[in-house]
């Protein structure tokens, strides 16, 4: 090869290796690669199997997602990094939320359906062994999770027995292992907590015992997901097939217990018979009924009427029910 036709060859390389770098870099700008798979981050937790066997089993490949799992201890946690674009699609309780919902750019898309009184079987109430009962929290300390639907669920259990929220003090705490330590060592008197990890291990403190659960009161815990506008705006084919991987999974997991014990005992160490009692207490079925929106609208006014919500909004415009709507529209109710 001469000199000249080597040059004349060199440029010409070049040139196609620049234009490969720019439609590349045009293909990820979109949240996209070159194999046209949306990227996501999605926020988690170590109890949820959804989004581990979706990852696992290929349900998130199948329908074009990219997804990388970050986990927190929290959904709340999860939702609060949305703020920071550490996630770009979280799923939390209504109050995180609302909150989320209230200060940003962010709409809810879809619920998972979890609202149920079985799921709510699943909230037990421990209490110091000289609560013999209800009655004898007035005064008392009560623990909540920071940033979590749980002073309401104290407000309405507490309107329930006869006992002002003025009568009590309520103790923000930032995990549940924090709250096992105080509980046990008499800090505070009384705490929620959710699943079979933590109620087998509440339930093991010699200085505590069950009071209650949610279903003695009408709060019904709603999750749903959340996400910017701006990637629902962009994006809402690609989300669409998110729901449909989600709703996928829920089924796979629920016919599928063994096998996905043993991913999460893989994946986060959780024991294979709390992934067992877990699962069929809370199936997901993506959708968006009007039970979703009354716990919603429910959590909402109290947010508004305690302050914690400062700027009130009209829920109907967080809510964008198009994509769950073309995913699975007998699911979903009309907003008026």
């Amino acid at each position: 090869m001469s000199r000249r036709v080597y040059r004349r060859f060199s440029v010409i390389a070049a040139a196609v290796l620049l234009v490969s770098v720019v439609l590349t870099a045009c293909g990820t700008a979109s949240g996209k690669d070159s194999e046209h798979r949306l990227k996501v981050k999605i926020a988690d937790i170590s109890t949820n199997p959804i989004f581990r066997v979706a990852a696992k089993k290929g349900f998130f490949e199948k329908h074009g997602i990219d997804a990388e799992l970050v986990n927190f201890a929290t959904p709340a946690e999860g939702v609060n990094a949305l703020f920071i674009k550490q996630v770009d699609i979280a799923f939390g309780a209504d109050f995180p939320l609302l909150n989320a919902v209230s200060k940003g750019d962010y709409a809810i898309f879809a619920s998972s359906g979890t609202a149920t009184d079985l799921s709510a079987s699943e909230w037990k109430m421990f209490a110091r062994k000289e609560i013999a009962g209800p009655a004898d929290l007035k005064g008392k300390k009560l623990s909540y999770s920071r940033g979590t639907f749980i002073p309401y669920l104290w407000d309405v259990y507490l309107q329930q027995i006869g006992i002002a929220l003025k009568d009590v003090t309520l103790v923000g705490q930032g995990g549940f292992d924090e709250t096992y330590v105080a509980l046990k060592k008499g800090e505070i008197d009384a705490a929620w907590v959710y699943g079979s990890v933590l109620n087998d291990k509440f339930a093991a403190l010699p200085e505590a015992h069950e009071l209650s659960d949610m279903t003695k009161t009408p709060v019904r815990l709603g999750t749903g997901l959340i996400a910017g506008t701006k990637l629902i705006q962009d994006h809402p084919d690609e989300l669409v097939e998110l729901l449909k991987a989600l709703d996928e999974t829920s089924d796979y997991v629920q016919a599928h217990p063994d096998e996905t014990a043993d991913i999460m005992y893989d994946e986060v160490k959780q024991p294979k018979e709390a992934t067992l009692k877990d699962l069929p207490k809370n199936p997901w079925k993506i959708g968006f009924t009007q039970q979703a929106y009354d716990g919603l609208a429910g959590q909402k006014k109290y947010m508004v009427d305690t302050g914690i919500i400062e700027k009130d909004f009209k829920l109907n415009d967080k809510l964008n029910l198009d994509l769950v709507r073309k995913a699975f529209p007998d699911r979903v109710m009309e907003l008026k």
